[in-house]
């Protein structure tokens, strides 16, 4: 089995801090999406990674290489942005035969990884919505398999979302498919698009059972992003480094602070994140991802998403800042 992980998206709704960071290396509960959803997949015993990079791909590679020397990583590079069906027809020689499990990379799902590889054949993640407009749209029958999908329908005949959470045994069946609707300029609102192809295996006899998540976390906006770091934070406990400096300081769980960080006549907490050697003097901090190597000073931030290397000097404020940035807001 082999995980293909879509990476190349730009990320522009979680600008600025886009324009310097992959989305998928956001830091959240401490850690990164990218490297929440290998965590997952590798403890549920999935060992070879395939990872579609583009934007600023090359961080993303140096990255994985990095945390997960013992993977075996292969990397293909999408230089157009063309839509995830598209991305993965891109990963079609790499991929040959074998069943795969695709999982996007800005989406975290809680599931049972092999409950999943144990479904005997495809089967495609799914959990209810109340508005199902925005996402691809799974119609399952009385049996639980799936009829029909449809990418982002303007009258949906289903509740029920595709979560970005795919598991396809007919791997010839879906590139051929994915050929077709590339040679044939077949788009939805676009791009060439994975739903189009699942759906035409589907007409082409293809059987999917649609399989239900926990928790989705949507890691694609700042609000989203907040919320999924506070209900991860839950999840994992938060973890304080042993190597901080804390003075007169209270820490309100959960947090995550990161190795070599400095808290002086501050509060920090609940449901904060703060990266490595940030420095927060005479401040309030509660549900807020803080990056690394920040300095904050005076504030007090809630709801707030502060990229790395940034300095913050002033008053309350919900703050949405990338990296490098310099603020005094005296």
């Amino acid at each position: 089995m082999k995980a293909i992980i879509p990476v190349a998206g730009a990320g522009t709704k979680l600008r600025p801090h886009t324009y310097t960071q992959p989305k998928a290396l956001i830091p959240l509960a401490g850690r990164t999406i990218l490297s929440i959803i290998i965590d997952q997949l590798r403890d549920g015993g999935v060992r070879e990674f395939i990872l579609v990079v583009g934007y600023m791909g090359e961080k993303i590679q140096d990255y994985v290489q990095l945390h997960y020397p013992d993977l075996d990583l292969r990397f293909v590079h999408q230089p157009d942005r063309q839509g995830l069906g598209h991305a993965i027809f891109l990963t079609r020689e790499l991929v040959g035969d074998d069943e795969v499990l695709i999982v996007l990379g800005d989406t975290i799902c809680e599931f049972d990884v092999g409950q999943l590889l144990a479904v005997d054949g495809s089967a495609l993640g799914v959990k209810k919505v109340d508005d199902p407009r925005n996402f691809g749209v799974a119609e399952i029958d009385d049996e639980g398999r799936i009829t029909r999908v449809v990418e982002k329908p303007q009258i949906p005949k289903s509740n029920m979302a595709l979560v970005g959470l795919y598991r396809i045994r007919e791997t010839r069946m879906l590139f051929r498919c994915l050929e077709a609707n590339l040679q044939a300029g077949v788009t939805s609102h676009d791009e060439y698009s994975l739903t189009d192809a699942l759906d035409c295996m589907i007409g082409q006899g293809a059987r999917f059972t649609s399989f239900r998540v926990g928790n989705w976390f949507d890691c694609g906006r700042k609000e989203s992003l907040l919320a999924s770091n506070a209900i991860l934070l839950k999840k994992f406990g938060g973890a304080v480094a042993d190597d901080h400096c804390f003075e007169n300081a209270i820490i309100i769980p959960p947090v995550s602070i990161a190795p070599g960080c400095t808290v002086r006549n501050s509060i920090i907490g609940p449901h904060v994140a703060v990266g490595e050697g940030t420095q927060i003097h005479y401040s309030v901090v509660r549900d807020s991802i803080i990056g690394a190597f920040s300095k904050l000073y005076d504030v007090v931030l809630h709801d707030s998403l502060i990229g790395s290397d940034t300095g913050i000097k002033g008053e309350t404020r919900t703050l949405n800042i990338g990296d490098n940035t310099e603020i005094d807001l005296g």
